[in-house]
């Protein structure tokens, strides 16, 4: 994997060793602290640029247009009505190529890879994550394009690992807001605030191609700001599970990727 990944600096392929451990520890007060931890360059800028010359033009003839309508939780919350500015509506847009489209890729040699898995699980205080069954699912790399963005949601998992491949020439900052819930507080009307502009905690950043963000996704409200200009925003999303042998069902296949 060296080269493709700057392992000198960030030594994932040394499970245990030392410079390991300071790694994996660094990263694991991240998470604690900041709800994310980010590797600056984890992937060498020029495999970066390779996998977006790779993958680009697939995106304008094979893509899945995602578009919606939807609020934070992507739900409806029952106890809530109908009407609570907790449950504003926006919209998404971005186009999506599934794990059978990046055969080939770095993407899909990192994701395969023993050691990441491993180093991942070891900085979220996992026993072990296994890659996914699903040949869709597996790795995603989404494009936002001028006008698209990934607009306010929580996720569904614990954790969410991204690498970014290519920014935009203006715009596609990384928006959230840390801890907005709570597993046994939903603080809608915290949620409620931070949707009106009024919440003063949410942050920007702006990541460089390269970057592994790992961050807290089910309890931090994020999103992706619109983007502009001729240059996509162009990320890679890796899937693992605490449980092998995990697939999608045909209805979220359809719903997320317009195929089963």
């Amino acid at each position: 994997m060296r080269e493709f990944l700057d392992l000198e600096r960030f030594p994932i392929d040394r499970p245990g060793s030392p410079e390991w451990t300071d790694l994996v520890e660094r990263c694991r007060i991240s998470l604690e602290l900041d709800g994310m931890f980010n590797l600056d360059g984890l992937m060498r800028s020029n495999v970066a640029t390779e996998v977006v010359s790779q993958i680009e033009p697939r995106f304008d003839c094979e893509s899945f247009l995602h578009e919606r309508r939807h609020n934070i939780y992507f739900k409806p919350v029952p106890e809530l009505p109908s009407d609570h500015p907790a449950l504003q509506e926006f919209h998404t847009s971005n186009r999506t190529l599934c794990a059978d489209q990046l055969v080939g890729t770095a993407l899909l040699r990192l994701y395969e890879w023993p050691d990441f898995a491993r180093f991942l699980a070891a900085t979220m205080g996992k026993p072990a994550l296994y890659v996914m069954d699903d040949p869709l699912a597996r790795v995603n790399a989404m494009a936002y394009q001028s006008g698209q963005a990934l607009n306010w949601h929580f996720d569904r998992s614990e954790f969410t690992t991204t690498m970014l491949l290519q920014a935009p020439d203006q715009g596609g900052g990384f928006e959230y807001c840390q801890n907005l819930r709570s597993e046994t507080d939903p603080n809608y009307d915290g949620v409620a605030r931070l949707l009106s502009g009024a919440d003063s905690q949410s942050k920007v950043i702006k990541l460089s191609p390269g970057t592994l963000n790992v961050f807290k996704g089910k309890n931090t409200a994020h999103r992706v700001t619109p983007v502009a200009g001729s240059k996509a925003r162009i990320i890679a999303v890796f899937s693992y599970y605490e449980t092998p042998g995990v697939v999608f069902s045909n209805n979220e296949r359809l719903g997320f990727y317009g195929r089963t």
